[in-house]
């Protein structure tokens, strides 16, 4: 099991490493409410290869290998398999929560929009290899609410050609908001407009 403590000092991560984030269960020494990835088939990448730091800014790069049995294919469409481009602005929207993770930011972690996606290609079945290469430009922990907050610009390539970009992705991660005993009825099974527990 790695400490909490190696995490912050980590350069990338293995396939092992994200899926033990998934789970909540590979991490000593973590903080309560130490943010968690999402598990398959939702998890957009299959490792990290790149994580800098550099104050407020540091860039993050993670990898995909596509398989011609990947769900997505099955489904979107039959007759037309293409990856759906949202799951490639989701995968630039994990990666960023997971950067504000391994910054000390804890909590969940939130999608807060974008500006711009543009799509210039495609991902099919037999294509080899997905690379996000993530920018953070600014990255901030609001140390009075516990709250953090990354803005950053994606670029998604397929086998070494540019198919996205993404402009502008934010990602908020705030504390008090998990729903850790769903299916159970409890203070935070609805949804709605985000409301952190004890803030003003």
């Amino acid at each position: 099991m790695m400490h909490y403590e190696e995490l912050l000092r980590r350069t990338s991560l293995s396939k092992e490493e994200l899926l033990g984030l998934s789970q909540g269960n590979s991490i000593g020494g973590a903080p309560a409410e130490f943010m968690r990835l999402p598990a398959p088939p939702m998890l957009m990448f299959d490792r990290v290869v790149e994580i800098t730091r550099n104050g407020p800014r540091g860039r993050i790069v993670g990898e995909q290998d596509i398989h011609p049995d990947a769900w997505y294919f099955q489904c979107h469409f039959r007759g037309d398999p293409v990856q759906p481009g949202c799951l490639g602005v989701d995968a630039v929207w994990q990666l960023i929560g997971l950067y504000c993770g391994l910054n000390g930011a804890v909590g969940s972690g939130r999608a807060l929009g974008c500006k711009e996606v543009e799509f210039a290609g495609q991902i099919r079945p037999y294509d080899r290899l997905v690379r996000y290469e993530v920018d953070v430009r600014r990255f901030t922990l609001l140390k009075d609410s516990g709250a953090a907050l990354a803005i950053a610009n994606g670029r998604v390539l397929v086998d070494g050609e540019l198919v996205y970009t993404i402009a502008d992705a934010k990602v908020g991660m705030f504390t008090g908001i998990a729903y850790p005993d769903f299916p159970a009825r409890s203070a935070n099974s609805k949804g709605g407009i985000m409301k952190q527990r004890g803030a003003a």
